[in-house]
C-alpha cells in the first residue's frame, strides 16, 4: 500500500507548521517584504522548527492514546484489541519523551493546535463517532483513524530528521518513524483493514 500522503493534507500540515513558527517568532506585519531564498533556507533548520514539530507531535499522540484506549476495550476482533493495547503503550512512552523534550526546550505543555483541523490528528468529533460506532463499523473507523494518525505523524517526524536542528529532537523523531512504520505494516494485515482503508 502506498503510504505517501496526498498533496493536499501535506500542504495543510506544512501551512500549520509555518503558522506555529510565525506565532512563536512574533508575527511580522503582512506588508513586510517576503524573505528571500536564503532566509527561507535558514528558517528550515532553525530551532523554532524543532519546536513546531514537537508541539504538533505531542497533542497528536495524546489524542491517539484516547482512541487506542477505546479500541483496546471495544474492538470486536481480538487482534485489533491487542494491537490497540500495544500501540497505546508505545505512544504513552513516546509522550513522556515528547513532554520531557518540551521542558528542555522551554516550551509550554499546552496544546497550541487546539481547535485546529490538523491532518492525522484524532479530533473530539472522531472520538465521539468512535464512541457511537459498534461492531465491525467501530473496527473500520478505528483502523482508518489510526492509519491516518500513523501516516501523518511519520511525515512530521521525517521532516524533523531532514530539517531539524536539535540532536535530541532528531533522535526522538527517528525512533518515532521506526515505530510508525512497524505499526503501519502490522495494521495493514489486521482484520477489516482492507475494507477500512479502501
Amino acid at each position: 500500500m502506498n503510504r505517501s500522503a496526498p498533496a493536499r493534507p501535506l500542504v495543510a500540515l506544512c501551512m500549520s507548521a509555518l503558522l506555529v513558527l510565525t506565532a512563536s517568532a512574533g508575527c511580522s506585519p503582512a506588508t513586510d517584504p517576503a524573505p528571500g531564498p536564503s532566509a527561507v533556507r535558514k528558517t528550515a533548520s532553525a530551532p523554532s522548527t524543532d519546536a513546531a514539530r514537537v508541539q504538533l507531535m505531542t497533542p497528536m499522540n495524546e489524542k491517539a492514546v484516547a482512541l487506542l484506549a477505546l479500541a483496546a476495550d471495544r474492538a470486536t476482533e481480538p487482534r485489533l484489541r491487542a494491537f490497540a493495547d500495544r500501540l497505546r503503550s508505545g505512544q504513552k512512552s513516546e509522550l513522556k519523551r515528547l513532554k520531557a523534550l518540551l521542558v528542555r526546550m522551554g516550551l509550554p505543555r499546552t496544546d497550541v493546535h487546539a481547535g485546529h483541523d490538523m491532518p492525522g490528528m484524532v479530533t473530539e468529533q472522531d472520538l465521539a463517532a468512535a464512541e457511537a460506532a459498534e461492531g465491525s463499523a467501530f473496527d473500520r473507523l478505528f483502523l482508518k483513524l489510526v492509519h491516518d494518525h500513523l501516516r501523518h505523524s511519520a511525515q512530521v517526524s521525517r521532516s524533523e530528521i531532514d530539517a531539524g536542528a536539535r540532536a535530541d529532537a532528531k533522535r526522538l523523531a527517528a525512533a518515532l518513524v521506526t515505530a510508525r512504520e512497524a505499526a503501519l505494516t502490522e495494521l495493514e494485515g489486521l482484520p477489516e483493514a482492507a475494507r477500512a482503508l479502501g
